[in-house]
């Protein structure tokens, strides 16, 4: 599957937005230069995952396998362009698969290890895939038997691989397969590496098909962003399943030629141990976690932090004293990081943005000509903002508008675009891609954007427009808050009201009373105030760690 003509590919290459480099030629650059260099560890509780032992492995030895599994792969009578499906814990072993499909010119095609019969049965169709790759039990999910069973309504859908040696019926062990000859296919920049899946929130996800220098640039802007350096050791604790893990950490471990080390699902104590033990210098993680930590004291005073140089986060908006303390007090910036599967690429490192609390709340404004930007994906796209109803440019500060963007890093189109029941073209007449994020230009000088909301979550009271976001932030600031989201409730005279969902930290007692009394201490509008509140263990989230507003409205308003 080509995605980018030869002509926009020689205009890219030539305008130095894209390369000529693919991301196996990445990996074997590193293999061939430090094959004794740590290459990829596993989680340290990886027998809770799926019984194995924690592996890790040099340059040299992931190189072994890789070629091994290309041959397999070869030996099923898989052919450059033919899609797989990959349902896989992060382990050793998925690294190695997917350094495999890259060389073999397959198609990957990442699910979540939640999904269950309705989404596979419904994407497997859907993306047309040959073969699936599982492991047989993960987390004590029999995910071989239930593959084994969708099979059997899914035209097309040939084989259905478990890692290892021993597999359930109808499905046929990795590890058994006979070795085959690889014809080594000529891979090209513009040919689909991936097809990512959208979080879920239309009524069937939306496929994203990504080449090389899609991931490669996304990978690029991370690098600069967290200031990674040759060799470093980066901590993956998101699935390997979209923007997040594949360009957020594979692909700047692989132009780094570090160390990548897998962690997932995730689970804080197993995480904080492998910072220490494993010498990292980089991790992504939730708001909240990181907002946690600095309210547990005790816990990162028992750490060792000296390897770490840098923290990402993102998924929901910072709280500027969360990203001003880890830095003034720890030493350590955090990064302010805003992406999708369709290539939008906002970053706010501290090279960028040096101002904490600025970085907290400010995206700078990449891609807008006459403003500057040491990134380098800043001269690699096009952004503005447009009305939401006339979709006139907006030039001036503090008029919400839609954000759209055109460049090296954007998506050719979705899976499938233009068939019966497929999604929709995103892009307008000049070529720019409808993100439905809604930003304003904001901050010292005009320089930034500052995310209001996703224009579908806006609470609409009284005929005034609300973003939830930017209470749960307010809300998360309260010392005796972990995290909060707030959400609309339907009323029959004010249109919706508002209802603050909130965790509280362990012991505490928050009414509703002082919830308000502390937000009218933030001076805003009055008309923002919630009227409800609604105290819970934990907020239901996605694969990345995104609040799920919709299911948490729908599970209040039961």
């Amino acid at each position: 599957m080509r995605l980018s003509t030869d002509e926009k590919t020689e205009e890219f290459v030539a305008r130095n937005w894209w390369g000529r480099q693919t991301l196996f030629d990445l990996f074997e650059t590193n293999a061939n230069g430090t094959p004794d260099r740590l290459a990829v560890a596993d989680p340290l509780n990886r027998a809770d995952i799926d019984g194995g032992l924690p592996r890790c492995l040099s340059y040299r030895e992931l190189q072994q396998e890789v070629d091994q599994a290309v041959r397999k792969f070869a030996g099923l009578g898989l052919k450059a362009g033919d899609i797989v499906a990959f349902q896989l814990p992060n382990t050793v072993e998925q690294v190695t698969l997917y350094l495999a499909a890259i060389r073999a010119g397959l198609i990957i095609s990442p699910f979540p290890i939640q999904w269950r019969e309705k989404e596979l049965q419904e994407i497997l169709s859907f993306v047309g895939a040959k073969a699936i790759v599982t492991a047989n039990n993960i987390r004590g999910f029999e995910h071989g038997a239930l593959l084994a069973s969708v099979k059997r309504d899914i035209a097309g859908l040939e084989t259905v691989l478990v890692l290892g040696v021993d597999a359930p019926s109808g499905t046929v062990a990795f590890d058994s397969l006979p070795d085959g000859v690889a014809d080594q296919p000529v891979l090209h920049v513009s040919d689909a590496v991936t097809i990512c899946w959208t979080s879920g929130t239309e009524a069937r996800p939306k496929g994203v098909p990504r080449h090389h220098n899609h991931w490669i640039v996304a990978g690029i802007a991370s690098v600069d962003a967290a200031r990674l350096e040759p060799g470093c050791v980066i901590l993956n604790p998101f699935p390997f399943i979209n923007m997040a893990a594949i360009g957020g950490t594979f692909v700047p471990w692989l132009l780094t030629g570090g160390t990548l080390v897998q962690h997932h699902p995730f689970d804080l104590p197993t995480f904080l141990k492998q910072i220490t033990t494993e010498g990292v210098n980089y991790t992504v993680a939730p708001p909240a976690l990181l907002t946690m930590l600095l309210k547990e004291e005790g816990v990162l005073e028992q750490l060792d932090l000296s390897a770490l140089k840098t923290l990402g986060s993102g998924s929901a908006p910072l709280p500027p004293f969360m990203v001003k303390t880890w830095q003034e007090k720890y030493g350590l910036p955090v990064i302010n990081i805003f992406g999708s599967n369709e290539g939008t690429c906002l970053f706010s490192g501290a090279d960028d943005v040096p101002d904490p609390e600025e970085r907290a709340q400010f995206f700078p404004r990449f891609g807008v000509s006459g403003i500057e930007w040491p990134a380098r994906v800043s001269t690699r796209i096009e952004s503005k903002l447009i009305d939401l109803s006339s979709g006139a440019e907006i030039t001036e500060s503090g008029v919400p508008g839609e954000l759209v963007l055109k460049g090296a890093t954007i998506f050719e189109g979705y899976f499938r675009a233009g068939e019966t029941d497929a999604p929709s073209n995103p892009f307008d007449g000049e070529g720019f891609f409808h993100t439905g994020d809604v930003f304003q230009i904001a901050g010292p000088e005009n320089k930034f954007y500052q995310f209001v909301e996703r224009a579908k979550d806006i609470i609409i009271r009284g005929g005034m427009n609300i973003s939830p976001t930017e209470l749960d932030v307010l809300l998360t600031a309260h010392p005796d808050i972990v995290e909060a989201a707030v959400v609309g409730v339907p009323d029959t005279v004010m249109g919706e009201r508002i209802c603050a969902v909130i965790v509280p930290v362990p012991g505490a007692q928050i009414t509703l009373e002082q919830l308000i009394a502390f937000l009218k201490g933030k001076s805003i509008a009055a008309y923002k105030l919630p009227e409800r509140m609604v105290v819970t263990d934990a907020l239901p989230r996605n694969p990345l760690g995104k609040v799920l507003r919709r299911d948490l409205a729908e599970k209040i308003n039961d």
